[in-house]
């Protein structure tokens, strides 16, 4: 059975379908369109899902010191009320209102509140229980700790795709890739793709304190 891993790219999707070694790259127009992909035991999705309604989360805080240096990849979530507008003001207000001490949403996380709020409908009351998130990184350094460049850059790139060459033939998928989408991107989702194949096969790990959010949906980054 294949597993899916996917990353946000421009307002859509990179998936990274992966059965054995083989992995293919997708381009997937919303949530919708990476949920339905068929034949699928897991999806990874890189991208928030239980939201807290007062405060950090304890995934984000434990993710971050567990990255060390390259905690920064790891965007604060915003709490669940911010999910209500589209307006970056009234973001910052809400936030600043929920949370204790207050906050507010970096302009960059707020950009994604969008993906948030559609992942969030997508997944209903009760949540799928096979979509799960994740974070890359903690995917990379768990394949191979001498990844710690930075992503966008030669040596990050090269790291990452090493590490990844050797669970699954990565080199392939990218020479067949779809037109247009980024090395980061497409990178990125083949280490979530690895993610749901871990979690698949009981291997996983994850962090958090092991609440839920107000709609069920459990507040973990897993790998």
């Amino acid at each position: 059975m294949a597993v899916l891993g996917v990353d946000g790219w421009r307002g859509r999707w990179v998936g990274a379908l992966l059965t054995g070694r083989t992995v293919e790259l997708l381009v997937l127009d919303d949530v919708a369109a990476a949920l339905a992909v068929p034949d699928v035991e897991l999806i990874a999705i890189d991208m928030p899902i239980g939201l807290s309604h007062d405060g950090a989360r304890a995934c984000d805080v434990a993710a971050k010191k567990l990255l060390g240096p390259a905690g920064s990849s790891v965007f604060p979530a915003p709490v669940r009320v911010v999910l209500q507008t589209d307006d970056y003001a009234e973001a910052r207000r809400l936030s600043r209102l929920h949370t204790t001490p207050p906050r507010a949403p970096s302009a960059q996380a707020f950009q994604l509140v969008k993906a948030i709020r559609q992942l969030d409908d997508a997944l209903g009351d009760p949540p799928s229980e096979r979509v799960v998130e994740v974070h890359p990184e903690l995917a990379f350094r768990a394949l191979d700790r001498r990844v710690t460049d930075p992503k966008v850059t030669a040596r990050g790139t090269m790291q990452r795709l090493t590490a990844l060459s050797a669970v699954m033939d990565v080199e392939q998928a990218l020479t067949d890739a779809p037109r247009l989408v980024p090395m980061v991107d497409a990178l990125d989702a083949c280490a979530a793709a690895w993610s749901a194949q871990r979690l698949s096969d009981r291997r996983g790990e994850c962090v958090g304190d092991g609440t839920t959010d107000s709609r069920g949906r459990p507040m973990r980054i897993c790998w």
